[in-house]
C-alpha cells in the first residue's frame, strides 16, 4: 500500500522561501513519475512540479524558474523548494505517486494528505 505524508508547509512573505517534503512508502520515489500538485480555494487542482524516472523534472509555467522539485532516493522523499514566493502560490499542496508518466492525471493513484502554504502580499 503507498502512503505518502508531506510536511513543511506554512506561511511566508512573498518574495521569501519554502521547502516542502513528502515522504513516501509502499512506492520507490525513483520509479515512474512522482508530482506536486496545489489546489486553491476556487481554483482547480494544477499540477506545478514533476520528475520521472530519469530524475528529468518538469514544471508548470506559472513555477518556472521559482521552484525546484527533487528527489532523496536513500530516504524516499521528494521535495519542493520553493522560491520568489507569490500570494498566488498560496494554496494546498499535494505529493502524488503515478504509475505510468508525469502528464497524465489519471495515472496519479496516490496521494498525501496535503500541506498548505499561504504567502501574503
Amino acid at each position: 500500500q503507498v502512503q505518502l505524508v508531506e510536511s513543511g508547509g506554512g506561511s511566508a512573505q512573498a518574495g521569501g522561501s519554502l521547502r516542502i517534503s513528502c515522504v513516501a512508502s509502499g512506492y520507490a520515489v525513483s520509479r515512474d513519475c512522482m508530482g506536486w500538485f496545489r489546489q486553491s480555494p476556487g481554483k482547480e487542482r494544477e499540477g506545478v512540479a514533476f520528475i520521472g524516472n530519469k530524475g528529468i523534472p518538469y514544471y508548470a509555467d506559472s513555477v518556472k524558474g521559482r521552484f525546484t522539485v527533487s528527489r532523496n532516493d536513500a530516504n524516499n522523499t521528494l521535495y519542493l523548494q520553493m522560491d520568489m514566493l507569490k500570494p498566488e502560490d498560496t494554496g494546498m499542496y499535494y505529493c502524488a505517486a503515478s504509475k505510468d508518466d508525469c502528464f497524465t492525471v489519471s495515472h496519479f493513484p496516490a496521494w498525501g494528505q496535503g500541506t498548505q502554504v499561504t504567502v501574503s502580499s
